[in-house]
């Protein structure tokens, strides 16, 4: 009946277009009606039940889905349609609940009247589309849940682009599905090894209990269980005797590897750190594997073809070109009561040899308690006392009980928390890359020690990849007079700075991360509350 109705709409139309001149050309009298229309201007109608949970932008980005196609159905071949169940059964391997997708549904709808064909197709696309979206971008939306800052003109708008793959990928859906799914290397490594560990994920073994920290040589009631632990992960290969409460050698290099493999201080004595990283079971491991990637889903939405990516909770930075990394360095990034923020920039100038402002933070939390303890503690590190115009004031003029008023700063030298080189981008929270000379904690993990900033290992490496050939003679004489300067890039740079607790190397071997900010627990809570 309703079909019948819009027939006589579409003639009308044709009248209309008559009576005004327009050239009836423009009509295709032979041209399909569009059946699926009606769905859209009556949302109550017969499909009401079957599409009650599309929110608005769901709606709105299935009509501009159907537009192209005159509102005709798309889902009226059995191959595209078996294409696409396939497609959604992989996504499992993506980490993503397949269930969430309906396939069943989608398999079994029976359509009996032309109305249940219509709104089984119009339900398929919104599947497809929201699979697609998924796939892309994340199943959360990261605003509310893992929130970035960005800058002016940083972030993406997908809308188009997720369409555009939808509409080329409509003939096979297969194709839609790996344009969709995120190239960037991290994300393929750790998919494959989420893939293979998911069907072999085991009960965690018995609990390894707390206890003094054990090195090489020392007896503990714990060696069989830790031996049971390494070795049933992989590490521990050598034979131990059997009943011996001795921790040996061998299975402190297993537990070396153990400590390297989750980025923990690979030094073989099993501290409190250790040990709970050893009583985390695989099924554990495996959710951290899969909301790991829906974090690298996110990233790779963000990612440009040439930026530097923080990887804030691995302390690491790497510089990407033309879309592959093509250079690392170790970093030192915030502490967790001081933590670097999550933003995407532009790098857009360096400052040589910069002298340090204590920031208000440092200032009151960790200078004026050792000030009121020593007067001599601004000398010996060479801060300059100075009023709001950058004045410089008598210390002995100070109420250091109460300071008002003041900023400390440190000169340029080899004692400078920024060394040589700070790095510069646009943010609200104050932070930027730079040069250290606490180089020793490199060698740490993790390494979580600065106040935000995030210090950088090789700091001048980094400046040759932030400059071209043209500025190297000019940025090297700046930096070698000692004094500082501001220099502006002639290519700024874009700068992602994210969070993740677990890649994948290129061995197949996953790699975890402490969660230096314990953000992992709320992740995993949103993501196991959006399963069907």
């Amino acid at each position: 009946m309703w079909r019948r109705a819009l027939f006589k709409k579409s003639v009308l139309c044709l009248l209309i277009w008559g009576a005004t001149g327009l050239p009836i050309a423009l009509a295709d009298p032979v041209s399909p009606i569009p059946l699926v229309l009606p769905v859209f201007e009556d949302r109550t109608g017969a499909c009401r039940d079957l599409l009650a949970g599309i929110n608005e932008q769901a709606w709105q980005r299935l009509q501009a889905f159907y537009q192209p196609h005159g509102f005709n159905l798309v889902w009226n071949d059995a191959q595209r349609l078996e294409t696409l169940l396939k497609q959604l059964e992989q996504l499992a391997d993506d980490g993503l609940d397949t269930a969430q997708y309906h396939p069943e549904q989608l398999r079994q709808q029976k359509a009996t009247d032309e109305a249940q064909l219509v709104c089984a197709d119009v339900f398929t696309s919104h599947t497809y589309l929201t699979a697609l979206q998924h796939l892309a971008l994340g199943r959360l939306d990261q605003t509310r849940v893992e929130p970035i800052w960005y800058a002016e003109g940083a972030a993406k708008d997908p809308a188009e682009t997720l369409l555009s793959i939808a509409e080329a990928g409509l003939a096979d859906p297969a194709k839609a599905f790996e344009r969709a799914r995120p190239s960037l290397d991290l994300y393929v490594n750790l998919r494959r090894v989420y893939a293979k560990l998911r069907h072999t994920a085991s009960s965690a073994g018995k609990y390894i209990p707390e206890g003094p920290s054990l090195r090489p040589g020392m007896e503990d009631e714990r060696v069989p269980l830790i031996e049971q632990r390494l070795r049933s992960a992989g590490y521990l290969k050598a034979k131990v005797e059997k009943g011996s409460l001795v921790y040996s050698e061998a299975m402190a290099e297993a537990l070396s590897a153990f400590q390297r493999q989750n980025s923990l201080q690979a030094d073989g004595v099993l501290g409190d750190g250790t040990r709970l990283a050893l009583n985390v079971g695989s099924s554990t491991r495996l959710e951290q594997l899969r909301i790991n990637l829906e974090r690298l889903r996110w990233i790779a939405h963000e990612m440009e073809p040439n930026m530097l990516l923080v990887d804030v909770a691995g302390a690491r930075l790497i510089y990407y070109r033309d879309r592959r990394p093509v250079w690392w360095t170790r970093t030192q990034v915030g502490q967790p009561e001081r933590a670097t923020p999550l933003l995407k920039s532009t790098i857009t100038r360096l400052t040589l040899n910069p002298t340090w402002t204590v920031p208000p933070t440092i200032l009151r939390e960790d200078k004026l308690p050792r000030i009121r303890q020593s007067p001599d503690y601004l000398r010996q590190h060479g801060l300059q006392v100075l009023d709001q115009q950058g004045q410089t004031l008598d210390p002995n003029t100070v109420n250091w009980s109460n300071p008002q008023g003041i900023r400390l700063r440190q000169e340029a030298g080899t004692r400078n928390p920024l060394g040589r080189v700070a790095v510069r981008f646009a943010n609200p929270f104050s932070v930027y890359l730079h040069d250290t000379p606490s180089k020793h904690l490199f060698d740490k993990a993790p390494r979580a020690f600065s106040s935000g900033c995030v210090r950088v290992e090789g700091a001048l490496k980094l400046v040759e990849v932030l400059i071209n050939e043209d500025e190297r003679e000019t940025v090297t004489r700046l930096l070698d007079s000692g004094k500082t300067h501001q220099y502006r890039l002639s290519n700024p740079l874009p700068i992602l700075m994210a969070y993740w607790t677990a890649e994948a190397d290129l061995k197949g071997q996953p790699l975890y991360r402490p969660d230096i900010y314990q953000k992992d627990p709320a992740l995993l809570a949103a993501f196991r509350a959006q399963r069907p």
